[in-house]
């Protein structure tokens, strides 16, 4: 093993983005629709296990439960079924090397483990995102369309407190192509009324009025702490092409001396335009992360992308993982193996020097995180 190789591998990771393990034991099917972004099922005669991401499951994992390397989908899931959801979860999580934990708690947070429980399974220091969307989705019915502004501020002021930063998911319930203005309280009260009508049409707080999408936003760049933003891949919800992150760019240039910092989370297939805001940006991070799971073997093509235009201080780790600890532990090895491989093909082509590898490793994989979320060690 090299140098670079070998200090990633041993270097306690900063997870700056993930969700909880599921609390619940996991059927076949469950466990499938958790290592996908997908909301249906493999079609009949297929599995999730022949996608890149369960190729490396069926790698990597098998040997930690006593199996040979590349086992088969049905003798994997024996193996995991009998060891059972929780006693997975404490056997991976461990081995990820991830010694931080940041948690959006906003979602399906009845069914997954809160942040004392994720600290008690992997030995690692929680901290919580706060998913804007959810703090308004959570009072909405507890006010009128009059009062939802005060009701949001004081409920978000409360949650923030505990908190190292928000989550924006505007990339979902509308996309990144968003008005930029911060709107009026006028105009907040009509569209706060508005939704208080959908919600009694259709009995679920569920937010995508552009208006409040932006309210929300607005509001939580005045506690001057990092906000994520979901960018490109993701769930079926989303418009693909309204997730390119350069379309807020202009929301971007008006919170430059604000003192929120703006991080891009996954970016695929759009991670050389966030490595351009990065760059181009004093206040903008960006990352790969979920989009390594699920790339696999080709994941150092875009582990090199992201190095490709933004500045090695800009550049962060997560998994993005949610449920599954599978997805914690493959996500934690495939970002180490592939970033090793991009500094070593640097270093070998003698564009770099050993130290500067050696931190520019660090740097990615827990400094950064460390000054964007004023963490201490």
């Amino acid at each position: 093993m090299n140098a670079i190789a070998e200090a990633l591998e041993n270097l306690p990771l900063i997870d700056h983005h993930c969700h909880g393990l599921m609390r619940s034991e996991l059927n076949r099917p469950d466990f499938e629709l958790l290592a996908t972004e997908s909301d249906w099922p493999e079609p009949a005669g297929q599995t999730i296990f022949d996608s890149p991401f369960g190729i490396s499951v069926r790698a990597e994992v098998p040997p930690l439960l006593g199996l040979d390397r590349h086992s088969d989908a049905d003798t994997y899931w024996q193996a995991r079924a009998a060891l059972g959801q929780d006693e997975l979860g404490r056997l991976l999580m461990p081995k990820t090397g991830i010694d931080t934990l940041i948690i959006d708690s906003g979602f399906r947070s009845t069914n997954i483990l809160d942040l004392d429980e994720m600290g008690a399974v992997s030995g690692a220091r929680t901290f919580e995102i706060i998913r804007l969307e959810s703090v308004a989705e959570s009072i909405i019915t507890q006010t009128d369309a009059a009062g939802f502004r005060n009701r949001f501020s004081d409920e978000l002021g409360r949650r923030a407190e505990g908190a190292v930063g928000f989550k924006s998911i505007i990339a979902y319930r509308y996309g990144l192509d968003f008005n930029p203005d911060k709107p009026t309280d006028a105009e907040v009260d009509v569209a706060a009324g508005e939704w208080l009508s959908e919600i009694s049409a259709s009995g679920r707080a569920r937010l995508s009025n552009p208006v409040l999408l932006r309210y929300i936003l607005w509001a939580a760049v005045d506690f001057k702490k990092p906000i994520q933003f979901h960018v490109g891949y993701g769930d079926s919800d989303i418009n693909l092409h309204r997730c390119d992150p350069t379309q807020m760019t202009e929301f971007i240039r008006r919170t430059v001396d604000t003192g929120v910092q703006i991080t891009l989370l996954h970016c695929y297939p759009f991670i050389r335009e966030a490595g351009f805001l990065a760059q181009v940006y004093p206040h903008v991070w960006l990352d790969t992360g979920a989009i390594l799971n699920y790339t696999g073997a080709s994941a150092v093509r875009l582990v090199r992308d992201s190095l490709e235009l933004a500045p090695m201080s800009k550049v962060l780790f997560s998994s993005d993982a949610f449920g599954l600890p599978e997805l914690f532990y493959c996500g934690a090895l495939v970002w180490r193996r592939c970033t090793a491989q991009v500094l070593q093909d640097w270093l070998d082509a003698d564009y770099i020097g050993q130290r500067d590898a050696l931190r520019y490793a660090e740097m990615m994989g827990r400094t950064n995180a460390l000054r964007c979320y004023n963490l201490d060690e």
